[in-house]
């Protein structure tokens, strides 16, 4: 059998001249039938040269008889894995990568079969590509699945999908430097440099400016928890101070961590001298909120108007403080809802604090009773020993019940009592303490009033007096009839 013709010969061969009295640029459909034949004969020639050889069918055969060796030992080094690898392994991510090797144990298998037929067909001279694009493929899959089985973030599930995969897949075609390439030629001119040497970001630098700003990125996430946890757990610093750490760090690891991938990356920060003030400028007109809302919340935190843990109420939002972020105050209502309300808010508006200095606050429940009622100082200190049958109310300090005002239809008293719990709600426990009063009142027969107007017509208009006088006799009239 006839060796068939090396590709590069083929290539380094100049194409035929077309005819003297055909154009130059004839297209397929003025050509007719017979050009379109010419073209799928060149094209069967092509893929006979290149893909149906004997190198080739050799490398697809190996492929697909390198699946039974894999399906045979794969079963039985999960099995190992399993049973005497997993088990030693200590909590945490070397147990939980323990078993993502031992659950991708049957893709490691075949990718140890195909790297051994690699390195015979190597050793035979024979040619390798269709096994190593293989290769290169399975071991990017591999990867991701390793990734999104021991880190088990979303974040980096993604990444492993959007870049390893494709990045490997187009290695394993042999387009990945053409693809950097084309990345690196698309740039977009940004200044001169202090020499005069033009200077450009291309789409390539912004790929790996992602990147490396994605992984600083996780890094710093990680030691801004690190050093929260610690932070928190010192009891001599203040609540609000740790507030204020916590703040400081949120806003400012993250900028370290995007400067930190510029330097990296090599990008020209001296050509942004001009432009990035103009640009600094636009958005700071444009986040005018946000920066407010940035630097109210430092001062929240730094004048300790609240605090974490404080129950206070803004508008018709009361609730307690859960937590206070770079933009924004999460209250907690009672109804289990989260208010999120911006920073500047409290200083434009202002804010009532029940815990501020002291948890313990008072409550008022007005009431009033009737003039019938005699023994007005009794009925007060009744009122105030009702008050401390309620759980919440506290005998110290202790409940005072006033007399407020002679009312037009009532002698109106205040009973007000003192709780320390105001997280707990207020409505509710002044809800009780009324209805214990309620209950009082009734056992002591004293009478809760309501509004009443007696008329008295002194004097009135003679049409209104006869028209009176005529109206009781047609009254009278009916009447007898």
């Amino acid at each position: 059998m006839q060796d068939p013709q090396p590709v590069e010969e083929a290539a380094a061969q100049p194409p035929p001249e077309p005819p003297q009295d055909a154009p130059a640029d004839e297209s397929v459909i003025e050509g007719g039938v017979d050009t379109i034949r010419e073209r799928l004969s060149d094209f069967w020639d092509g893929l006979q040269s290149n893909m149906l050889t004997v190198g080739v069918a050799i490398e697809a055969a190996i492929l697909l008889a390198a699946v039974v060796p894999a399906a045979f030992f794969g079963p039985r080094l999960r099995k190992l894995i399993q049973t005497q690898i997993a088990p030693r392994a200590p909590y945490g991510i070397l147990r939980r990568a323990a078993n993502a090797f031992a659950h991708l144990a049957t893709p490691i298998a075949l990718y140890v079969v195909l790297q051994i037929a690699v390195i015979a067909l190597q050793t035979a001279n024979s040619s390798t590509g269709l096994i190593s694009a293989a290769v290169s493929l399975l071991t990017a899959w591999i990867v991701v699945r390793l990734v999104t089985l021991v880190i088990r973030s979303p974040f980096w599930s993604r990444v492993a999908f959007y870049v390893i995969w494709p990045v490997m897949a187009l290695d394993a075609f042999g387009v990945l430097d053409d693809v950097v390439r084309q990345l690196e030629a698309f740039s977009i001119p940004i200044g001169s440099d202090e020499n005069g040497v033009e200077q450009a970001f291309s789409a390539l630098d912004l790929l790996r400016t992602l990147a490396v700003f994605g992984v600083l990125f996780w890094g710093a996430r990680f030691l801004n928890h690190l050093i929260q946890g610690r932070i928190n757990a010192i009891d001599e610093l203040t609540v609000s101070f740790k507030a204020l750490l916590s703040k400081i760090l949120d806003v400012l690891l993250p900028i370290v961590a995007l400067v930190a991938a510029l330097q990296i990356v090599g990008f020209p920060f001296a050509t942004l001298a001009i432009f990035g003030g103009a640009v600094g400028l636009g958005i700071g007109l444009g986040m005018q909120r946000t920066v407010s809302n940035f630097f109210a919340g430092f001062t929240l935190i730094a004048d300790k108007s609240i605090k974490p843990g404080d129950v206070i109420e803004i508008d018709d939002s009361y609730g307690w403080v859960t937590a206070m972020n770079a933009r924004y105050v999460t209250l907690r209502t009672r109804d289990g809802t989260s208010h999120l309300v911006p920073n500047d808010k409290f200083i434009e508006e202002g804010v009532v604090n029940w815990s501020h200095d002291d948890r313990v606050v008072r409550l008022h429940a007005p009431f009033g009773v009737s003039y019938d009622t005699r023994d007005v100082r009794g009925l007060a200190r009744a009122a105030e020993e009702r008050a401390l049958t309620v759980d919440r109310v506290l005998k110290t300090p202790s409940p005072r019940c006033n007399l407020m005002e002679f009312g037009d239809n009532s002698i109106n008293f205040d009973l007000r009592f003192w709780i320390n719990d105001p997280a707990n709600g207020s409505a509710n426990v002044r809800s009780d303490v009324m209805m214990a009063i309620w209950d009082m009142l009734h056992e002591m027969g004293v009478e809760v009033p309501f509004p009443q107007r007696d008329i008295h017509i002194k004097s009135a208009p003679q049409g209104l007096k006869i028209t009176s006088e005529t109206k009781a006799e047609a009254i009278s009239n009916s009447r007898e009839d």
